[in-house]
């Protein structure tokens, strides 16, 4: 990418995430972190009936169970790609703190994760989901450092956890059957 089309990208993406991030910190009530906690996303996770479920975005039932472990991983072990250091430090963490303190995300629902190795088009659904679960229960008793994210930059544990959830929440907005 040369430096303009860095520069229009990001511009878009400035005014794209300020739009946004304002229409959700003025939209409606905050929710509480105990609200967003592993635990509970573990149990709405383990409430899913997946015969039940359809995807009604762009990615389908494995995409988005596959793309939401994908990114408890890479908080583990390290994202592929990672914004610059002035956008994590600047429109990252301001983007953290809005959905933070709103209690909820609002990202492209097709966007795979920067670097990412391509999700498959098909697979089991029923493996996905298990290895969703597996990563949010290695997240929980992980206890060395974090990677960065590759957005937000450097997370504690416990907001690295509001954000897996908000993520995984955020998804389920294109799940039919997941429940509101």
């Amino acid at each position: 990418m040369n430096r303009r089309q860095f520069i229009q990208r990001s511009l878009l993406g400035t005014g794209a995430l300020a739009a946004a991030g304002g229409g959700l910190w003025l939209s409606s009530e905050q929710v509480s972190r105990e609200q967003l906690s592993m635990e509970l996303a573990l149990a709405k996770l383990d409430s899913l009936q997946p015969q039940q479920l359809s995807a009604t975005g762009d990615w389908n039932l494995f995409q988005i169970f596959s793309h939401c472990a994908q990114s408890i991983e890479y908080s583990l072990s390290g994202f592929p790609e990672h914004k610059s250091p002035v956008f994590k430090h600047t429109l990252g963490k301001a983007a953290f703190a809005v959905f933070s303190a709103r209690g909820e995300m609002a990202h492209s629902l097709s966007e795979p994760i920067p670097g990412a190795p391509t999700i498959a088009a098909q697979g089991e659904v029923n493996s996905a989901i298990r290895r969703f679960r597996q990563a949010m229960l290695t997240f929980q008793a992980h206890q060395g450092p974090l990677a960065p994210h590759f957005a937000y930059g450097e997370l504690s544990k416990a907001d690295y956890e509001v954000a897996h959830v908000m993520h995984f929440y955020n998804h389920l907005e294109e799940v039919q059957g997941a429940g509101a």
